[in-house]
């Protein structure tokens, strides 16, 4: 029944929509920072690897692993994905355009942010997003997500059935 609410009422839609424009700017401050900032992977991921160890270790020792083995040898490539990550979520929040999926790609970023021991207010974003999730459509509904999303299903649709058709 709540999650119907969720996804369904227009005044949720609306309370939705700030709480989307918040994340986005949360999102779009950070990714800013970073890019102008010049931010570096490296220190964070060896910092992150470091606290895998000792009596209360902040860093599960599976992910630890994870990073010391695949992120940190790529920390350029994680570079760019979280500097340009965070810019780019931020802005579809804000615009309200592929919200689930810019929501989705957030919280995989906080919850890898939380998995190196960071806690700032990761854990609060993530506790917001699940609303958005769990909204669906209308999470976007005020944002542009009204009018993309049923011009993409409509293109979809459409390039499907007629693929369908020169197939037969």
């Amino acid at each position: 029944m709540f999650v119907q609410f969720l996804r369904d009422n227009k005044v949720v839609a609306g309370v939705l929509a700030v709480l989307r424009i918040y994340l986005g700017y949360e999102w779009i401050t950070g990714g800013l920072h970073k890019i102008r900032d010049g931010f570096d992977a490296t220190g964070f991921l060896q910092g992150a690897i470091a606290n895998t160890g000792g009596e209360h270790p902040a860093v599960q020792g599976w992910w630890g692993t994870f990073l010391e083995h695949v992120a940190l040898p790529n920390a350029g490539l994680f570079t760019f994905l979280v500097m340009w990550g965070e810019l780019l979520v931020g802005i579809a929040l804000i615009l309200g355009i592929f919200t689930n999926f810019a929501a989705l790609m957030g919280i995989i970023m906080n919850f890898a942010f939380l998995f190196s021991g960071t806690v700032s207010t990761n854990g609060q974003m993530i506790l917001l997003t699940v609303f958005l999730l769990v909204a669906g459509y209308n999470a976007g509904r005020y944002g542009l997500d009204r009018w993309v999303l049923p011009f993409v299903k409509n293109y979809t649709h459409r390039h499907i059935h007629h693929r369908k058709i020169q197939a037969v």
